[in-house]
C-alpha cells in the first residue's frame, strides 16, 4: 500500500462494497468512501493497492434519489455507522443484495423463496456497545464514543444517534466525568449494557480508583440514575462499584420469557429486533410438541427457552461456561423442565459419544459468531433432522456453511432472508431454512 497523489477524478459509483464505500470504476477501481450507486461524483486516490484504491470523496456531482442528510454530524468520520448517508429502505435492500450475492458466488446456493425482510427501529436501538475512552491533552478533557473510521482515535461526540436511550446522551457527561478523576489516562474503554430499566457501564480500569474518584463515580451513578461496575483486569474481574449489584434482564413477551445476564455477556444489541428474530425462527424451524430441539452457539438462552414453549425438548450447547450457567439458571427461573445445557467446544467437530447428541434431534438451530459453524455440519448432518435454521451475522461464512450442508451432505435450501439487526451500519445479520433434500413436504 502506498500513499496516492493528489489528483481529483470524476466518476460514476456502480454499487456499494461490502463495507458501504462506492465502488467507482474509472480506469482502476476506486473505493469511494460516501459515495452512493448512480452518483457522479469527483474524488480524490489516497491510497493505492494492487486491485484497488482507496479515496476521498470531493464533492457530489449528481445526488442518487436514496441520499438523505445524515443524522450525526460526526456522520462521515466516526466509525460508528457507514450508511447514515442512505435512506433506510436502501440500506436494508443493500444488505438483501449483500446476502444473494454471497450465496450465489460462494456457496452456489439459492433459496427456493426469499424471505421478508425483517426491520425495526432505524434509530436509539443500540443497547451493547464497547465504547472508546481517552484523555486528550491537546483538549484538555477526555473523550467516549465510538473511534474515528480507519483511527484509533475517539470521535469527537455529543450525542449518539443509535445508543439506546439514556445511553446516547451521556457521552458528553462521561467524558466530564473521566476528565475529573485522578486515573484519568487510566481508563481506555466503557462497556455498555442495557437491561429492562437498568444501564450498566463497565469501565476498563488500568490503575484502581481511589476514595476521591470512587465517591465521583457513585455521584454520576446517583445524578444519571446508571450502575457502574469496574473492570481492573479480564473478564472475571468485573464487580459492581456499588453493592447489592443490579439485577441484568432483558423479557420476550412474546413468549413470556424473562433471561438475566451479567454486564460482559452476549446479547443481541437491538432488543426490538431481537424479539422478532427470535419469534420469526421459532415460526421457521416449525417444532411441534414432540419435537426435539438442537440449539447450537445457545447463550444465555435467547432462543432455547422460547422454544421450549413449543417443543417437547431443547438441549442448548454454548463454549462459555458462564453463559452455560446462567442459561440453566435462566431455564430454573422461567419454569422450564424441558431444556438441557451443555458447554462444550463448537469450534470444533464434537467428540465420539458428546452428550448433547444423545438422543439426537428433530430440528437444529445454528447461532454461530462470525467464523461460523464448519466445524459442526458433518455432525448436524448425521442426525437427519426435519428442519434446520440458521442464524448468521456474517453472510459469508453463512454463504460456505450452506453451501456445504447442499452440496456435500444433501440438504436442499428452502428460504433465506435478512434481518436488519444494525441500521446505519453495514453488518449483515440473515436468516436460512434448510431441509433433507430426500424429505416429502
Amino acid at each position: 500500500m502506498k500513499e496516492a497523489g493528489a489528483a481529483s477524478e470524476t466518476g460514476t459509483v456502480s454499487a456499494l462494497n461490502h463495507d458501504g464505500e462506492g465502488v467507482v470504476h474509472a480506469g482502476k477501481t476506486a473505493f469511494v468512501n460516501g459515495a452512493l450507486p448512480g452518483e457522479h461524483v469527483r474524488f480524490r486516490r489516497r491510497r493505492r493497492h494492487r486491485r484497488h484504491d482507496e479515496a476521498e470523496l470531493l464533492e457530489v456531482l449528481e445526488a442518487a434519489p436514496q441520499r438523505v442528510t445524515p443524522r450525526c454530524a460526526q456522520f462521515g468520520l466516526c466509525g460508528g455507522c457507514a450508511l447514515q448517508h442512505l435512506e433506510g429502505a436502501a440500506q436494508l435492500a443493500h444488505k438483501d443484495l449483500q446476502l444473494r450475492e454471497n450465496l450465489a458466488r460462494l456457496g452456489h446456493v439459492e433459496p427456493e423463496r426469499w424471505l421478508e425482510p425483517l426491520s425495526g427501529p432505524q434509530w436509539e436501538y443500540r443497547r451493547r456497545a464497547r465504547l472508546g475512552a481517552r484523555f486528550v491533552q491537546g483538549k484538555g478533557r477526555s473523550l467516549v464514543g465510538f473511534r474515528e473510521r480507519l483511527s484509533t482515535y475517539i470521535t469527537d461526540i455529543g450525542h449518539c444517534h443509535v445508543l439506546a436511550p439514556p445511553a446516547g446522551a451521556l457521552l458528553r457527561p462521561l467524558g466530564e466525568l473521566l476528565s475529573a478523576l485522578a486515573i484519568r489516562e487510566r481508563v481506555p474503554q466503557i462497556e455498555l449494557a442495557i437491561a429492562d430499566g437498568v444501564t450498566a457501564l463497565v469501565v476498563r480500569v488500568l490503575t484502581e480508583p481511589g476514595d476521591v474518584d470512587l465517591e465521583r463515580l457513585r455521584a454520576f451513578e446517583r445524578e444519571q440514575g446508571v450502575r457502574f461496575y469496574l473492570q481492573p483486569g479480564g473478564p472475571a474481574s468485573v464487580r459492581p462499584l456499588t453493592e447489592p449489584a443490579p439485577e441484568l434482564s432483558y423479557a420476550l413477551p412474546e413468549s413470556g420469557v424473562t433471561l438475566r445476564f451479567e454486564p460482559g455477556d452476549f446479547l443481541q444489541v437491538n432488543a426490538a429486533m431481537n424479539r422478532l428474530l427470535v419469534e420469526r425462527t421459532i415460526e421457521l424451524l416449525a417444532p411441534d410438541a414432540g419435537a426435539r430441539v438442537l440449539d447450537l452457539f445457545c447463550g444465555l438462552g435467547n432462543f432455547t427457552l422460547p422454544l421450549a414453549r413449543h417443543a417437547g425438548s431443547v438441549v442448548g450447547v454454548e463454549g462459555d461456561a458462564g453463559l452455560i450457567e446462567r442459561a440453566r439458571a435462566n431455564a430454573v427461573r422461567n419454569g422450564f423442565d424441558n431444556v438441557r445445557f451443555h458447554a462444550a467446544d463448537l469450534a470444533a467437530p464434537p467428540q465420539a459419544g458428546a452428550p448433547w447428541l444423545a438422543g439426537g434431534a428433530t430440528h437444529v438451530l445454528l447461532d454461530p459468531p462470525r467464523v461460523g459453524a464448519q466445524a459442526l455440519l458433518p455432525a448436524v448432518a448425521a442426525l437427519r433432522p426435519r428442519r434446520v435454521v440458521y442464524v448468521s451475522c456474517h453472510p459469508a461464512t453463512l454463504a460456505r456453511d450452506l453451501g456445504l450442508l447442499v452440496h456435500e451432505h444433501g440438504f436442499k435450501l428452502l428460504a433465506a432472508g435478512v434481518a436488519d439487526m444494525f441500521p446505519q451500519t453495514t453488518h449483515v445479520e440473515s436468516l436460512a431454512v434448510l431441509e433433507p433434500a430426500g424429505r416429502a413436504r
